[in-house]
């Protein structure tokens, strides 16, 4: 049975989750306020929508792909949002990384107005969305969990449920922490190496297997030594994500000092116009004059 999703949100990750919804044969209505992201998917045939509303309507699936918690509240019930135009029982998949209190408030707001809620942010990013290897961690009613997969399965390849509304978005803030960690760790080695003159490109395939070991080693090691800056993720976003862990952590009374180290750098960076930059660019912080970059 073809699904009929309705995807609010054509950024880098929004835009590679609808090229891989559209690939494996769902029927695809996009909406974004910038016209030329809706454009790309109209070229592989999804169908251009006025409305976050005129989508809803065209939809079984509502899928959410927005940058925070306001953003997300506006396209749903916000004039023309998603709410104003869904049918009852519609199921809003937030895909967005956003707070696990704005989620379970989201999520009950929906429930007042007949349409299910799961939040299901993700990790691996625009190109695993395109192959269909996603991991996803969702929060919601098991009911509206396993119906969510219906869709989710044709980008995901690890898809768990954690509990109730809120419980994916609080999973996605513990992932963020170990991957700006480990983003963090594997830039400061390289520099070590490439200070230390060992061959840096060699280290990914020497330490593979070992405890060391991390699919951030692999991917972006030889990235941090040859200064590849191509874009599949922004600083930005993490320093969003991190503020939010600690945000949690404050709550929770959790001592994390060094993610609010790593916050810092990261804020650092984004302060010093890097913010729209890759994680990659984290090398940036431990340039020397000597690079001549």
């Amino acid at each position: 049975m073809t699904n009929k999703v309705a995807l609010i949100g054509a950024g880098a990750m929004g835009g590679a989750i609808g090229e891989r919804l559209l690939a494996t044969g769902n029927r695809l209505a996009v909406f974004d306020l910038d016209k030329a992201k809706v454009e790309v998917l109209v070229a592989k045939g999804a169908t251009a929508m006025a409305s976050a509303a005129e989508a809803a309507g065209a939809a079984d699936y509502v899928i959410l792909s927005l940058n925070s918690a306001a953003i997300v509240r506006r396209a749903v019930f916000g004039d023309a949002g998603v709410a104003a135009g869904a049918k009852p029982g519609t199921l809003i998949i937030d895909m967005s990384s956003i707070d696990p209190d704005a989620t379970r408030q989201l999520a009950a707001d929906a429930s007042d107005k007949g349409l299910r809620w799961v939040d299901s942010p993700l990790s691996g990013g625009a190109p695993k969305a395109l192959i269909g290897a996603l991991t996803l961690m969702a929060g919601g009613e098991a009911k509206d969990v396993a119906d969510a997969h219906t869709v989710l399965r044709d980008v995901a390849a690890n898809y768990t449920h954690m509990g109730p509304a809120g419980a994916g978005q609080t999973t996605k803030l513990i992932n963020q922490v170990l991957c700006a960690l480990n983003f963090m760790a594997v830039a400061e080695a390289t520099r070590l190496a490439l200070d230390a003159g060992v061959d840096a490109l060699k280290i990914p395939q020497a330490l593979k297997g070992g405890r060391a070991d991390s699919a951030i080693l692999q991917e972006y090691l030889p990235r941090f030594a040859t200064r590849d800056y191509r874009r599949t993720g922004r600083i930005d976003n993490m320093v969003k994500d991190l503020n939010a862990a600690q945000d949690l952590a404050r709550r929770t009374h959790t001592a994390m000092p060094l993610t609010a180290l790593c916050a810092e750098v990261h804020r650092l960076l984004t302060a010093a116009g890097l913010g729209g930059e890759d994680q990659a660019a984290l090398m940036e912080f431990f340039q020397r004059k000597e690079d001549g970059k």
